[in-house]
């Protein structure tokens, strides 16, 4: 059944979701998407996947930076049968919710009510999650609290990167938001509200969140270099400069040695719990290099200890 629909989502995962409506026929009135900003090395303004996808596909186009009375007027007017929401970026006010006929429905990266928020993908490989999810929910004014519509595993294995887990949960979601919207249409699927167990928050992520503190176990630490790359990104402060890491892995620690320290001459570095090898890194400028490379352009040796942050 082919659908009226509005779309808003502004990254990556979300203009895959806008394909699959596409794909299988729903007529989408409005996609809306977050204003241009500043991104990449030279901070120069560039759209969103999401409004690149629109404009080649012809698709009305809506950048508001706020949802006011006047924008919930203008999508109200759309006469819409329902709303497909991924990753948008804007609190969607009451009058927003209320307009579709079949009420605004989110594809939310995670299995709810676990990871409810902004980074539930980063969030669950940071917390060592073994498996999250594609929630289509019947969104409310709470915090990703509405009732599901349907919910799909998706594994997370011991080496799955951010970018990797985007990408698997976006083509489950892809698939799942026009199953749900088929079910609903047609009276097959009737959302059931959350269980009031197991709720977590997944915070926004900032970037001092991505500095490795050598205290924490290297488990944790590996974790992050594959959650917070490419954004916020992974660093550390030697010699006044902040180097990116951009791959690591667990390594056996040796006694005694403080946070911090470098142990060989191939960047393995002692940890609060084993030690972490940094296998691929940046330095400032530069282009990405693995170890051995980065090694006879900017020499680590071993004794060295790197800095871990001040604790307040």
């Amino acid at each position: 059944m082919s659908l009226r629909l509005a779309f808003l989502g502004t990254p990556d995962f979300a203009a895959r979701i806008l394909a699959a409506l596409l794909d299988a026929g729903h007529r989408v009135a409005a996609v809306y998407c977050q204003p241009p900003r500043p991104a990449g090395r030279g901070h120069r303004v560039q759209p969103s996947p999401v409004q690149l996808a629109a404009a080649a596909a012809g698709l009305p186009l809506v950048m508001p930076e706020r949802l006011g009375p006047a924008e919930a007027d203008a999508f109200a007017a759309l006469g819409l049968d329902a709303a497909v929401v991924a990753a948008y970026g804007l609190i969607l006010p009451p009058a927003i919710l209320r307009a579709p006929r079949l009420g605004c429905l989110n594809v939310h990266a995670s299995l709810l009510p676990r990871w409810r928020g902004a980074a539930p993908i980063e969030r669950a490989i940071l917390e060592g999650d073994a498996t999250t999810g594609i929630t289509i929910m019947q969104m409310d004014e709470g915090l990703d609290t509405g009732p599901i519509v349907l919910a799909e595993k998706v594994p997370i294995g011991p080496r799955t990167t951010a970018p990797e887990l985007t990408a698997a949960l976006a083509e489950c979601g892809a698939r799942l938001i026009v199953a749900a919207l088929d079910g609903l249409a047609a009276g097959r699927l009737a959302p059931r509200p959350q269980p009031d167990t197991g709720a977590t928050y997944a915070r926004k992520l900032r970037s001092e969140e991505g500095r490795l503190d050598w205290r924490s176990p290297a488990a944790r630490l590996e974790r992050a270099v594959r959650a917070l790359n490419p954004a916020p990104g992974v660093w550390f402060e030697h010699d006044g400069a902040r180097f990116k890491v951009l791959e690591a892995a667990i390594a056996p620690g040796d006694p005694g040695a403080a946070p911090g320290t470098v142990l060989d001459d191939r960047l393995r570095v002692a940890c609060g719990e084993d030690a972490l090898r940094l296998l691929v890194l940046q330095r400032p400028g530069r282009g990405a290099l693995d170890a051995a490379a980065f090694l006879r352009g900017f020499a680590i040796p071993a004794g060295t200890v790197l800095p871990c942050p001040a604790t307040s």
